[in-house]
């Protein structure tokens, strides 16, 4: 047997012989808990559960980008709301339509554009 590999086959209790002959090959004595990498400053790792279809809508728009992280996605598109004071997506995307038609008083006798919509 190798040092380190686990003999699964002289196993009768896996979880514990493979934790002995671990402690035997490999000295954990000055090992720390947590994550390998550390974190950027201005940054914390939290757990979120998230529904799959936002989950891959984000992973999809990396991927559609060539690469980059879902993660950082999620993280800019969040800024961006709080940049904004948290401001409802109906009422940015009527003050975005404002901008782009230049304050425009659409608000005519047009039947296609009911007053005060916009």
């Amino acid at each position: 047997m190798k040092m380190g590999v686990c003999n699964l086959t002289r196993c009768t209790n896996v979880h514990i012989t493979c934790e002995e002959d671990m402690r035997k090959t490999y000295d954990f004595s000055q090992g720390k808990r947590g994550a390998v990498i550390p974190l950027p400053p201005g940054k914390t790792r939290i757990t979120i559960r998230l529904d799959n279809e936002v989950l891959d809508w984000f992973r999809d728009q990396v991927e559609a980008r060539g690469g980059g992280s879902y993660q950082g996605m999620i993280n800019d598109v969040l800024k961006e709301h709080v940049r904004r004071g948290g401001e409802a997506l109906e009422k940015y995307l009527r003050r975005i339509i404002r901008e782009e038609l230049g304050h425009k008083d659409i608000a005519s006798n047009d039947p296609s554009h009911p007053p005060n919509r916009l």
